[in-house]
């Protein structure tokens, strides 16, 4: 595991914004988001420019708590997906923001096939917002994605680094696993018995994982969070998200897919259990 490689923190948000009628509670939020990062914001529109758009946007970010978090306003005509690609990947951002309501027209625009795109595609890690607000709700409890993989460190890092910012009492790592690992079918007391005994094994096997992971994370971002960690068998990315859900977790954060190998593909099918149905906002945090 390099933790050196792993940067917590965004310097610089870019937040793809339609005119939709939840403009005022995305723009108020993601300046919100911007000021608790500590992050410049880059606020993107793919669409054609006229001066009365201008007018809208700029009247909106005005009435912002944070309006100075906003360096500039881009207009850019193209097809969306690529539009958003091109641009994030030929400069610095290390966030990208796409935000809509779930009962919009538009929430199968951003967070349908677009952000499923966008999530493999893009070199930063992607915020996905269903939840604006103008009065800010706290993010109370983090679950995040304790999966044996290289880049959970990188994806837990960054709960840390949110939960630090946002003042978050909670933060539960899930450690997702896979009946298949306990190889025991159950006929009889005895194979119970041995279930129960090979389920235990694992858990304290992941417990322990992840707690080596946690110990790299600065004991700076840890203070005053609550530490959680939850075992769960069953479906990955369908118990994750579940999980979330009945927790009522307040964001959801999880590893993005690495591009290429057998792997990615299993770990994209999983995300698209959770993509199909959003419990919470969601973090798909791409490691540096």
């Amino acid at each position: 595991m390099d933790t050196k490689k792993t940067k917590e923190g965004f310097n610089t948000i870019l937040f793809g914004f339609a005119f939709s009628p939840t403009l005022n509670q995305n723009i108020t939020e993601v300046t919100r988001l911007a000021h608790y990062f500590d992050a410049e914001l880059v606020l993107l529109h793919v669409g054609a420019y006229n001066e009365q758009k201008e007018g809208e946007i700029n009247r909106v970010i005005q009435k912002t708590e944070h309006a100075n978090r906003v360096k500039e306003v881009l207009w850019k005509e193209g097809d969306p997906y690529s539009t958003i690609k091109n641009f994030v990947n030929q400069s610095d951002v290390d966030l990208l923001v796409l935000g809509a309501q779930q009962h919009e027209t538009l929430y199968r625009f951003y967070i349908g096939s677009v952000a499923r795109k966008l999530t493999r595609h893009v070199n930063c890690s992607v915020l996905l917002l269903i939840n604006p607000s103008i009065e800010r709700k706290p993010c109370q409890h983090i679950v995040v994605n304790g999966l044996d993989h290289e880049n959970t460190f990188a994806a837990i890092s960054q709960a840390f680094f949110a939960g630090h910012k946002l003042q978050s009492k909670q933060i539960t790592v899930v450690e997702e696993i896979q009946n298949s690992e306990l190889k025991i079918s159950v006929e009889d007391d005895s194979s119970l018995k041995k279930a129960v005994k090979k389920e235990s094994e694992i858990t304290e096997r992941e417990d322990k994982r992840v707690h080596q992971i946690i110990d790299e994370i600065p004991k700076e971002l840890k203070k005053d969070i609550q530490l959680k960690t939850q075992s769960i068998f069953g479906k990955r990315g369908y118990s994750l998200g579940h999980y979330a859900e009945v927790v009522r977790a307040d964001l959801l954060v999880i590893n993005a897919p690495k591009s290429s190998g057998l792997f990615s593909r299993i770990f994209t099918r999983d995300i698209e259990f959770i993509l199909s149905d959003l419990p919470t906002d969601l973090l798909i945090v791409r490691a540096s």
